[in-house]
């Protein structure tokens, strides 16, 4: 599936999302969202580590994220150097214990990482908690579709630890 921009380029339009059922309130999930160190603490999918550079939770408020790989693997994995993916990120929405949106890229030479991605989470009450969706669209082509799907999972689950 492709989207044009106006100028008629071909845009990335691909959407992926993940969900979980986390016992914790959306109150308690919005949280960890907003304290930058407890989200770095959950963020970064298994085998990497994390830190902000720059925080500011507020709509238009901007952050700057570096995660790291633990190990170096075969070839380089990173997408702004061999083992580090860093992010610049805009809040565009926050309705406290609802909805999170941003806007994030990738600092990258690599043009398959090039573009903005747009991320949402949602926190839906449910019986047992909450129901915790994240939705990426436009997620770089660069970005194995399988891989963005497991690090979703990883970092749900570390959010699930987190707050449970």
């Amino acid at each position: 599936m492709h989207e044009f921009d106006l100028a008629g380029e071909r845009r990335n339009a691909r959407i992926d999302a993940a969900s979980r059922i986390i016992a914790a309130t959306p109150a308690a999930l919005y949280r960890a969202h907003m304290d930058p160190q407890a989200l770095i603490s959950w963020l970064p999918p298994e085998g990497m580590k994390g830190r902000i550079e720059q925080f500011e939770p507020r709509v238009g408020g901007t952050y700057r994220m570096v995660l790291t790989y633990e190990q170096s693997g075969q070839g380089a994995l990173g997408k702004t150097t061999d083992r580090s993916d860093v992010v610049a990120g805009r809040f565009v929405e926050l309705a406290q214990d609802r909805r999170i949106v941003q806007v994030v890229e990738f600092e990258s030479d690599d043009p398959a990482f090039a573009g903005e991605m747009r991320i949402t989470w949602t926190f839906t009450p449910v019986a047992t908690g909450t129901h915790v969706m994240v939705r990426c669209e436009h997620a770089p082509p660069g970005i194995r579709a399988e891989d963005h799907q497991a690090g979703l999972a990883s970092s749900l689950g570390n959010l699930a630890r987190y707050c449970e």
